[in-house]
């Protein structure tokens, strides 16, 4: 079975599924079978501690789900993995064969658990996984990852699951997809799996997040899955039948990094030389911007003028959204763009200031 995960490990797409939670012996068997049915599936995956917001909340079947697992395995040919967030967990999983091991969002934003469950693996050759942190810091999540490989673990991949986000409406945890590209930029050969399911929160968008995943050079999916997906003892709404993911699976259109074709990388080069060339204007524009508002603030320190005008940003702001409307520019891309311009006039206006 090593030999058979070192493969996957390589394989691309790399396709993780099971149900959030193994529940009963006959659950877990019966969803694996029904995913090795699918013939689409790399991993089997199963909750066996749940971490939960609040107490009272159901937190997993515990040790005696490990060998529902390892059963379930046994019939299907499938390896296994499994979240761990202690030490004993740890040592449970591994005297079960799991395969891989994943270390959760909640257990990554705290160094001391990372470094509980690093210390457990010394010594041991096995495939692990790091999910993001929940809030969106980078250096926690990369922290994670370092922690695991100073371990000695070789074998280290990242899962992005979406970040809490105040404010935030349309998924479970907000994609951020912009984090995940940048520590995919800082790790470029670290495998990246996307989770959909945490993303998303609920079925009816899965689809959509998964393609976006894709599209974005993605080297996976890990996506929760269930016989009863509505009875599911946790996160029922985010779950779906097996017959449902393979459906998923064969709905997407699975990107690659390259082709073999010298007309294509030709035009390619031609217009990536025309972004060069106007990311050059672009910045020449906001230094001359810049210039305008240390003048701006020479003035204001004169007349002992605070640097923050409120009404002056909102009123820029507004107009920044109706051009951007026009412009075909949506109104988070300019919220962001404006932001960032005006904490830099601040921050050069504040120079003049302080003199």
């Amino acid at each position: 079975m090593k030999e058979k995960v070192q493969l996957l490990w390589a394989k691309r797409p790399l396709i993780i599924s099971g149900p959030c939670s193994a529940e009963t012996e006959e659950q877990m068997i019966a969803t694996a079978q029904r995913l090795a049915a699918t013939g689409k599936i790399d991993m089997l995956r199963a909750g066996i501690w749940k971490p939960r917001t609040r107490p009272g909340m159901f937190e997993g079947i515990g040790v005696k789900g490990l060998p529902w697992l390892a059963q379930a395995k046994k019939i299907t040919g499938l390896p296994t993995t499994v979240e761990v967030a202690t030490a004993k967990q740890v040592e449970d999983a591994l005297s079960f064969d799991v395969d891989v091991l994943w270390i959760g969002a909640r257990t990554t934003v705290n160094p001391f658990s990372v470094q509980e469950i690093a210390d457990a693996l010394r010594g041991v050759d096995i495939p692990v996984l790091v999910k993001n942190p929940i809030n969106p810091d980078l250096e926690l999540w990369m922290g994670g990852i370092e922690r695991i490989q100073k371990a000695g673990i070789k074998q280290v991949g990242m899962i992005h699951r979406g970040f809490s986000s105040y404010g935030n409406t349309e998924y479970r945890n907000a994609p951020m997809w912009h984090l995940a590209i940048e520590m995919k930029r800082r790790n470029p050969d670290m495998l990246l799996i996307c989770d959909p399911s945490h993303i998303s929160g609920r079925r009816d968008i899965l689809q959509a997040v998964s393609q976006q995943a894709i599209n974005l050079d993605y080297d996976g999916l890990m996506i929760e899955s269930h016989i009863t997906p509505d009875e599911a003892w946790s996160d029922a709404k985010q779950q779906i039948t097996p017959e449902r993911l393979a459906e998923l699976l064969d709905a997407i259109e699975w990107r690659k990094e390259d082709v073999n074709s010298a007309e294509y990388h030709a035009a390619l080069e031609k217009l990536r030389q025309q972004i060069n060339h106007l990311d050059d204007e672009l910045m020449q524009i906001i230094s001359q911007r810049m210039k305008v508002a240390e003048q701006i603030g020479k003035y204001k320190k004169e007349n002992n003028i605070t640097i923050l005008q409120t009404n002056r940003w909102n009123e820029i702001l507004e107009k920044a959204h109706k051009k951007g409307e026009v412009l075909n520019l949506s109104r988070e891309f300019m919220t962001k763009y404006y932001d960032a311009v005006h904490m830099e006039s601040i921050s050069h206006q504040n120079k003049i200031m302080e003199g």
